[in-house]
């Protein structure tokens, strides 16, 4: 039984996930369950956190257990997963801790200088490829997944299934762990999707990956690869976080104290992967009455001095889904 820790942070504009350095390459902080000391799970994932890393954590939830039977080699091994949130802070510590930028590992999902450039060079000519190679009995399946996961034919973009599209990912061959797996003899996609896979060739025309020009040839995939199944518990955490900007207001454990309407747009935009309407979220925070102005103002060089603001943190006490009210994301 192992713990892992999703830990999420915001630099200025850029979503950072915190890694660290592992005999299996880049992962997520992760450790034993001690059962002399932890006492609880909870304690065991602070124990890692605040005691290996150093790392003032205001927020945990447990996430999810991450259980399949092939998830590591030659174990069973159980993890049980914690979303954590920090403010950014500089790092340090023998396992070499980084600030990771979440879309460096999702590339797909920043939507904020519009359309990603690896979805049209990338996924949807591999979509199509797969949606031309099933069984009369399997089109209809394949169609509604491919449309739900990523907005094709007449589907919108839903931002929040962010685990269902690595997912789908991997079962392509798209990404780098898909193929480690089946090499390490882990599972990996199925026959059928394999062999459902075709050569992808052209630049990707833009960051984050290269193409796989073939299912099984040994170059980079989509975004980067981490440990593991280390990705997809990330994949998995940034779906929770996105689900929750509507109806939490988690998004204040990554903010100083006092800060701007700008700058908490600018979080709420980083983690969603989405522009937002600035004068419909000025509208959205005020109705949910979640911050009130401290009274000072935030100097600026060569501009006009910004009022600044804090959480109202009895809002938590007034109703029980004090969140910014967003439904969908890509909606405003």
């Amino acid at each position: 039984m192992g713990l892992t820790a999703v830990i999420v942070s915001v630099d200025g504009t850029t979503p950072r996930l915190l890694t660290v350095a592992s005999q299996d390459g880049e992962a997520l902080p992760s450790a034993a369950l001690d059962d002399g000391a932890d006492t609880t799970l909870e304690k065991g994932v602070r124990r890692l956190v605040s005691g290996s890393l150093g790392l003032p954590v205001r927020y945990f939830e447990q996430l999810y257990t991450f259980g399949d039977s092939k998830r590591a080699p030659g174990r069973r091994a159980l993890a049980v997963a914690y979303l954590a949130l920090a403010r950014h802070q500089p790092l340090s510590g023998p396992a070499n801790p980084r600030w990771r930028d979440c879309y460096e590992l999702f590339p797909w999902e920043d939507w904020r200088q519009g359309r990603p450039a690896v979805l049209d060079g990338v996924i949807v000519p591999a979509l199509e490829r797969w949606l031309g190679r099933p069984s009369p009995a399997q089109l209809p399946t394949r169609t509604e997944r491919a449309e739900l996961t990523f907005g094709t034919g007449q589907a919108f973009w839903d931002p929040v299934r962010v685990l269902d599209r690595y997912e789908l990912l991997y079962e392509l061959m798209l990404v780098d762990e898909a193929d480690r797996d089946r090499r390490a003899g882990l599972g990996g996609p199925c026959t059928e999707v394999a062999g459902a896979a075709q050569a992808w060739a052209g630049p990707l025309g833009g960051p984050g990956g290269h193409v796989l020009p073939s299912p099984f040839a040994e170059v980079a995939g989509i975004g980067a690869p981490l440990a593991l199944d280390h990705r997809r518990i990330a994949a998995a955490a940034l779906e929770r976080l996105r689900g929750k900007l509507a109806y939490r207001p988690v998004v204040f454990e990554v903010l100083p104290e006092a800060f701007t309407l700008s700058a908490l747009q600018q979080v709420v935009e980083a983690l969603a992967g989405q522009v937002l309407h600035k004068q419909n979220f000025r509208r959205l925070v005020a109705g949910a009455n979640l911050v009130e102005p401290t009274g000072e103002l935030q100097q600026r060089t060569g501009g006009r001095p910004a009022e600044l603001y804090r959480f109202r943190r009895e809002v938590l006490r007034e109703r029980p889904a004090p969140g910014l009210g967003l439904r969908r994301l890509g909606g405003l």
